[in-house]
């Protein structure tokens, strides 16, 4: 199949699923934020001393300024880049665990698939969000360890979809054929039922990026975010005491937080009805 194939065939698939199409262009808006951020911004975001306050449109600020003279419009703009690097980072590290350990746990089987089974299970049960707030108290704020946690807290809902995948696929006639030809189970996990198993964790670590915005800013909100780095929740943060009088402060940050987290929920949703076994049968992908 030449590329010029695969090309039509991504269109094609793009063009009669909306939402992913809707969820595409929405990343591609904010790739275009993030990489000209100093560009498009009108100001340094993290210049202090200028009026503070002002209304939208005053002197010049587009959406006003915060308690301490920063430009509103300017730090929604950088605010972009934080809640993208924390979103791909926490999703790398939870898609990649996932994959690994739910791989592992369902072509291997056995008391590996029961214990790893029992750890999913515990997970899943603890309260995430108190989970991450605890060892965020005890190891710092800073954004790499915000990352860091919301990743490493985030892994069963893959490693579950992962292991259901490595359970089927190891039933399968190519997967037998291998381990009769003799290629050893890495191998066969590796070149087999991970490739083939993955479309699932692709779609639910897409909408894992929205939960992982809406975690940064929830630990922002409450106090808990990196004050060094300029995010949207911290921005809500700030400015929720200003709420009846200067409500363009957290305003605008929190209306960021909704256009982003629906442009990934709906890229998720867009690439788990494309990526369905039985979409691509009727679609003939």
């Amino acid at each position: 199949m030449n590329i010029k194939k695969i090309i039509d065939r991504a269109k094609k698939v793009i063009i009669n699923d909306k939402q992913l199409m809707f969820g595409i262009l929405g990343i591609i808006f904010l790739l275009v934020i993030v990489i000209f951020a100093p560009f498009i911004s009108s100001q340094d975001p993290y210049y202090f001393g200028g009026d503070i306050l002002n209304k939208v449109g005053e002197n010049g600020h587009i959406l006003g300024t915060n308690k301490m003279g920063q430009d509103v419009y300017s730090m929604i703009i950088y605010g972009a880049r934080t809640s993208l690097k924390v979103a791909v980072i926490s999703a790398l590290i939870s898609g990649i665990l996932g994959i690994l350990i739910g791989g592992i746990a369902g072509f291997f089987g056995g008391k590996i698939d029961q214990i790893v089974s029992e750890i999913i299970n515990i997970f899943m049960m603890l309260p995430t969000f108190f989970l991450i707030l605890l060892i965020i108290a005890l190891f710092g704020n800073s954004i790499i360890n915000v990352m860091i946690v919301i990743g490493f807290t985030t892994w069963p809902s893959n490693a579950k979809l992962m292991r259901a995948q490595a359970l089927s696929l190891r039933e399968r006639t190519f997967v037998k054929a291998a381990t009769a030809m003799g290629e050893t189970k890495s191998q066969i996990l590796f070149k087999y039922i991970i490739p083939n198993g993955i479309f699932p964790v692709i779609a639910n670590t897409t909408v894992g990026m929205s939960n992982a915005i809406l975690t940064e800013a929830g630990l922002s909100f409450l106090g808990l975010g990196d004050p060094n780095t300029i995010s949207w929740g911290q921005m809500i943060y700030e400015g929720k005491p200003y709420i009846t009088s200067a409500w363009w402060v957290a305003t605008y940050a929190g209306v960021a937080i909704v256009i982003t987290v629906t442009i990934f929920y709906l890229l998720g949703d867009g690439l788990n009805h494309v990526l369905n076994p039985k979409h691509m049968t009727k679609r003939g992908v």
